[in-house]
């Protein structure tokens, strides 16, 4: 996702979520987003519990809700602009 040193929970629900918009195993949560397998373990169950992410038995993918959708774009909208701002930023 993005490489811009250490991330805190909301940008990692973040991840999570945008790499199973279209429906993702466990492996490909672990892998797309940077995670290992008992972090994702932790946050998926974050995400289920608060009706952002749903599991389907008959696929076995994790797949974004329309909430968890919901807050993707308003991350998007109102944490990239900043994040994009502070990567521009001249240090100091």
């Amino acid at each position: 996702m993005r490489n811009m040193g250490r991330r805190n929970d909301i940008d990692i629900c973040h991840d999570i979520l945008k790499v199973t918009q279209a429906g993702a195993k466990k492996t490909q949560i672990v892998y797309q987003a940077n995670l290992n397998f008992k972090i994702v373990k932790k946050y998926i169950a974050r995400l289920i519990e608060k009706g952002l992410l749903e599991y389907n038995e008959d696929s076995r993918l994790y797949f974004t809700t329309h909430r968890g959708g919901w807050f993707v774009e308003q991350y998007s909208d109102l944490v990239e602009p900043i994040k994009e701002d502070w990567q521009q930023a001249p240090a100091s």
